[in-house]
């Protein structure tokens, strides 16, 4: 998906809330302290490698390393580049100023929710895009369900989390500053 198609994604959804619900996990992301921190999983058989990649280069375009993930794989190759060898045991490693993102389309199966909980005792952050599946959303500190029939796709919900996660708010400039100010005092301009 193309920056052009998300924001027609988010044109469309504007009154519906889910931008604002997808701003806020994307700002969650960001809390992550340092690049390598911020760890994805999925289950074993979807691991998250697309929003893995959108998140790498959110972080690379935005300037914020924190976004930099570390794709958590279930059985990774011993001959995979190293970036693509980091496996479950990277969960238990997990701590405070680390986040847990889990990404699970399907019900989360009990060894990722295991795996979920001990990384929360440990004191990672536990973030999570799901299906209608309550035993994760109780897991995560912060979570979205997409319905499988709903108004946004769990494609979708990736792209707009990704993309929150890597806008970098800019100030606005003297000039719309004061157009604001003069809006407010003078009233808005009617045309007759």
């Amino acid at each position: 998906m193309d920056s052009g198609s998300v924001a027609f994604l988010r044109e469309i959804l504007a009154p519906t809330g889910w931008l604002d619900r997808t701003r806020e996990l994307g700002l969650a992301l960001r809390a992550t302290r340092s690049p390598g921190g911020l760890l994805l999983v999925g289950p074993p058989d979807d691991e998250p490698w697309h929003v893995t990649a959108h998140l790498s280069d959110e972080a690379k375009f935005s300037g914020l390393p924190q976004l930099t993930p570390t794709l958590v794989r279930w059985s990774p190759p011993a001959d995979a580049p190293a970036h693509l060898r980091v496996g479950l045991d990277r969960l238990e490693q997990a701590g405070r100023g680390e986040t847990l993102f889990v990404l699970s389309e399907q019900a989360a199966p009990v060894p990722l929710l295991e795996r979920v909980d001990d990384a929360r005792r440990t004191g990672a952050t536990i973030l999570a895009i799901g299906g209608a599946d309550s035993e994760l959303s109780g897991l995560a500190h912060d979570a979205i369900a997409v319905p499988a029939s709903g108004l946004i796709t769990f494609d979708g919900a990736q792209h707009l989390v990704s993309a929150a996660a890597g806008e970098v708010e800019q100030r606005p400039g003297l000039r719309e500053r004061l157009a604001r100010l003069l809006e407010k005092v003078s009233g808005p301009h009617l045309t007759e």
